[in-house]
């Protein structure tokens, strides 16, 4: 190392903190769900906000009136859940924080966690930066797609983490799936993504628009898109069942456990959403919709994670099948 190096090092914060505290796996993973539990929160508090209409509840940005950051008491109740969404923001960068002081400070470092640490400290200030521009054009319906897919993009940040925590110090594996296995991962993947891509084009063309004023909709028809989205659903159940009967058949109860787990929570997923169809949108189904679909975002990230390396020992058996010989 140079002299130059050197003096760079001994300026860093962290050269300071890592003489002094040191951190364990167990801190590390704990922060990293608290991370994603955060990034649930934010997708959530966000659908709370376009159903009671009070997306311009402060109508300007980054303040939350001309006068104050604050709202004020004649802004009433919609100022109040709008102000404390966007205080959510100021919540996320302490949580995420506080991951990467926990990755930084690892007895042995543990880059593959940090990196994901700092990719979700951008993008809670690029969705910080879309969420202002909603706002300043007044809660287009195209500004609050991007706005919702930031956050998700945040929860794919955080799931990744999560699960790369997870795996720090597991003994090392020489079972992989076969390539179909991780094939049918990927695809599962990229359609949950394109579902919930869709999903934005039903929430921009459907009637909550997040304010009670007249604010413009997408122009497509709505059944039409909802029905679209409903075909891209099928698809990706039809994804997870054919990766389920495939993990069945490779005897790895580990992997199969989740995408049990998976499809039992995008099935819940599916009839909220037919629920919300077949009652005119109920806020309150419409919610839980947006919580079901952060489970399902995360749900098919894990599965993805687990169709690239196996967690299956010699001694596991498959979950489908009865081992030859036990007594049932």
């Amino acid at each position: 190392m140079s002299s130059s190096d050197a003096r760079r090092k001994a300026r860093t914060p962290f050269t300071w903190l890592e003489k002094r505290v040191r951190f364990n796996r167990p801190a590390l993973r704990w922060a990293a769900l608290v991370a994603v539990a955060a990034s649930v929160l934010i997708i959530v508090t966000g659908g709370i906000v376009r159903v009671t209409g009070s997306g311009l509840g402060c109508p300007t940005w980054p303040s939350c009136t001309g006068e104050g950051f604050a709202p004020t008491a004649e802004m009433g109740i919609h100022g109040v859940i709008e102000f404390g969404n966007r205080l959510l923001t100021g919540l996320l960068c302490v949580v995420v924080g506080w991951l990467i002081v926990v990755a930084r400070l690892q007895r042995q470092p543990v880059p593959q966690v940090t990196r994901w640490a700092w990719a979700q400290f951008w993008i809670i200030l690029l969705n910080a930066l879309v969420g202002g521009i909603t706002v300043l054009a007044r809660l287009s319906p195209y500004i609050v797609a991007a706005h919702f897919l930031a956050a998700t993009l945040l929860l794919a940040a955080a799931t990744v983490a999560w699960h790369k925590a997870g795996q720090l110090d597991a003994p090392p594996t020489t079972d992989n799936p076969d390539a179909s296995v991780h094939r049918i991962g990927a695809v599962l993947l990229v359609s949950t993504a394109v579902l919930l891509i869709a999903g934005t084009l039903v929430t921009g063309t459907g009637p909550h628009a997040g304010d009670s004023s007249d604010v413009a909709r997408m122009p497509f028809d709505w059944t039409a898109v909802t029905f679209l989205h409903g075909i891209i659903a099928v698809l990706v159940g039809g994804t997870a069942v054919t990766l389920w009967i495939k993990v069945c058949t490779a005897a790895n109860p580990t992997m199969l456990r989740r995408i049990t787990l998976f499809l039992a929570v995008f099935l819940a997923q599916g009839l909220v959403g037919i629920v919300q169809v077949v009652t005119a949108l109920p806020e309150v189904a419409v919610v839980l919709h947006l919580l079901g679909s952060a489970f399902v975002w995360i749900g098919a990230i894990r599965v993805y994670f687990d169709t690239r390396s196996s967690h299956l020992s010699g001694s596991e058996q498959a979950m489908c099948h009865p081992v030859n010989g036990a007594v049932g």
